[in-house]
Formats: C-alpha cells, structure tokens, sequence
C-alpha cells in the first residue's frame, strides 16, 4: 500500500492561509487512509519550535540539524538534495506551497494557489517575484499533477503554463465550522472592545496593495456623512506604508478604525456585527474574509477580482468596476435594504458558505494521491 509524504513545513512556518491549508490536510488525513496506506510529514525543525509527533496517525520526520532556509535555497538554486533523502521514499509526494522540490523516486503534486504573481507583479517582492518565476515553472512542468483552489486559478495556470492542461484539479479550501452568526452577547462584546458605535462595513486581510484599501477609504469617505464606519482588520503587509498614510488622511479620522488584531474568538463576532462586508481585492486566488463573513449572516459586496465571482456567486453583489461613486451607491442599496430582502440575502450568504467544506477538500486530495499513485 502507499505511502503519502506532505511537505509540512508551510504548516510550521504559517499561521493562517497555506500554512492552515497545510494543516487542515494533514490533522484530517489520517482518520480517512484506507488500511496499509501511509501518511508522513516533513519539516525543518532547526529552532526546535514544533512539536516531535505534530499530528496523531501520521508519521512525523523532521531536520533538525540544518536551518530549513539552507535548504530552500539549495533546492530553490541548486536541485540538491534529493527531497526523499531527507523525508525518506514515498509513493507520492505534496508540496503545497506554489514550488515543488526534487525527488529521486515517487510521484509529485504541487499546489499552486493562483497566478498573482504573473498577472500583477507589481504587488509582490523582487525576490518572491524571481523565487516564483523560476520555481512555478519547474515545479508545474515536473509535477504528475497540480492542485489549485479555484476554476479561475485553473484557467490562470493552463493559459500561464500550456503544458499543465489535463493535468490540473481543483480541490476548493473550506470554511471552518467556527465562523457562523455570533451571539447578540458576543457582538455586543466586540462592539465595545473596539469602540464601534455606530453602523460599520468591514474588510479582514492583510494590508497590501493587492487589496485595494486605499479605493474603499475613497468609498468609504462617500458613506461616512450617511453615519457609517469603517473598520479594516489585518496586520501591516508588503508596502502598507502609503496605505496608512491614505487611512490617516482621511476627511473622517473617528469613523475609520483600523485593527491590527482582532481579540482571540472575536472574528466570527465581528463579521456578525458588521452591516456590510467589503473586499474591493484587485485579485483573489480564492478569498477566504468574505465566505467567513457569509457564513456569519452578513451581505458582502465584491470586487470581480480573480475568482472571487466564481467563489461567491450569486450570494454577493459584485462590482466589474473601479468607480468609487459606484461602489457607494451599490453599498447604500444594501445597506438600506428592508428585513425581507436582507433576510433572504442572509440565507442566499448562508447557503453558499456550507458549500465549501474542507471534509470535501481533504476527500478530494486524498483521492488525487491515490490516483496518481496508481498511476
């Protein structure tokens, strides 16, 4: 029977995004293996800051005598070592993190999210840009197959990379079974931690400029007399600096509240307090922020940035422009909606949230692992 090998270390190394992409496969994967069938995990481990046995039924291998950055670049540059010299053989081999490493024996699949990196490379770094340009192609051209997040990131991939058609499969992520509509207690509590007071519009992620923040101040600025906030939660990004400067010079300083962290337990009570989610993103591989803020009973407006029509559907009001009275407008008419209407936007949010499960994912993967192993 075969043995499974998941490149662990996004899971180490990060705390939300692949990293919990990373870790939701690994913590669900070993209670649906069929008997004689494997699953290890590899990871750096120089600092000695994960644990020795990360995930029970799966077998735990890590290194621990050289820094995990050593490697990267030796295999990023150079090809060497073989990746199996260290994980050990394996039937099939996930690297869930854009680029693959090499192996001697054994199938691969690589992960790759989306294709910002090649269609807006003016919002990432100079070196992630080179890392991805040069590791992308290899990784996608040696792969047996490739996993990605979304029909768009498919279409993205095959166009970028011809070689990849007929061998790219999408396993959309899911939403965690924590984000639902928040207690009236809970919502409360958030309010008064954060000092909202009056009606707000939210938008959670990083503060990057991929994310468009400083066009939804300019929206914002337009709702602010109507007696609406603002509130942006996220940490600080790549080139948040000019993003800042457009918060602090806003016309209406103490209606736009910016969170660096949102207290622990308090995101799916935000979203539930929020009168409208917003994500004005110029590109989303998935987008996590507005199906959490679906899934807690709160209209979102959207961009068409990426996949993100595909992901929400007909459950979101979504905006193919970048006319910042426009979005005001669209913004005001849910907003204003009456209880009726809001009542079945709030079902329509609902429903398209349960659809994406992460049961379903780590099904799926785990069936292209055996596949491909077969094959």
């Amino acid at each position: 029977m075969p043995t499974f090998c998941l490149d662990y270390q996004p899971a180490v190394a990060q705390g939300a995004g692949i990293g919990r992409y990373t870790r939701v496969l690994a913590d669900s994967m070993p209670a649906l293996l069929a008997p004689g069938e494997r699953l290890r995990l590899f990871y750096c481990d120089f600092r000695r800051r994960a644990p020795k046995e990360p995930v029970p039924g799966a077998e735990a291998r890590a290194v621990r005598w050289v820094p995990g950055a050593v490697l990267q670049k030796a295999w990023t540059w150079l090809g060497v070592p073989p990746f199996d010299w260290l994980s050990g053989r394996a039937d099939v081999f996930h690297f869930t993190n854009f680029v693959s490493r090499p192996v001697r024996h054994g199938a691969s699949i690589v992960t790759v999210h989306d294709m910002s990196f090649e269609r807006f490379p003016q919002f990432a770094e100079a070196c992630n840009l080179r890392y991805l340009h040069h590791g992308v192609a290899r990784s996608v051209g040696e792969a047996d197959a490739v996993v990605t997040i979304s029909e768009f990131s498919k279409r993205e991939i095959e166009a970028c990379y011809p070689e990849t058609r007929g061998k790219v499969t999408v396993t959309y992520p899911g939403i965690a079974s924590d984000f639902a509509p928040a207690s009236p207690e809970a919502v409360r509590s958030i309010r008064e931690k954060l000092g909202l007071t009056r009606p707000f519009l939210l938008t959670v992620g990083t503060v990057e400029p991929r994310k468009n923040l400083a066009f939804l101040v300019d929206v914002f600025e337009r709702l602010a007399p109507e007696g609406y906030d603002l509130v942006i939660a996220g940490a600080p990004g790549w080139r948040c600096e000019p993003i800042f400067e457009r918060f602090a010079d806003t016309k209406f300083p103490r209606q736009l509240h910016y969170v660096r962290f949102v207290p622990d337990g308090g995101l799916a009570a935000l979203y539930t307090a929020a009168s409208l989610y917003v994500i004005p993103s110029h590109y989303e591989g998935f987008g996590f922020p507005p199906l959490e803020a679906m899934a807690c009973g709160t209209p979102v407006l959207s961009s068409a940035g990426g996949s993100l029509p595909e992901v929400l559907g007909d459950a979101a009001r979504v905006l193919d422009t970048a006319d910042a009275d426009a979005w005001a407008q669209a913004a005001l008419e849910l907003l204003r909606e009456d209880e009726a209407a809001r009542a079945v936007r709030r079902e329509h949010g609902l429903r398209r949230a349960r659809f994406f499960t992460w049961e379903r994912c780590v099904q799926e993967t785990l069936a292209l692992y055996r596949k491909v192993a077969e094959a």
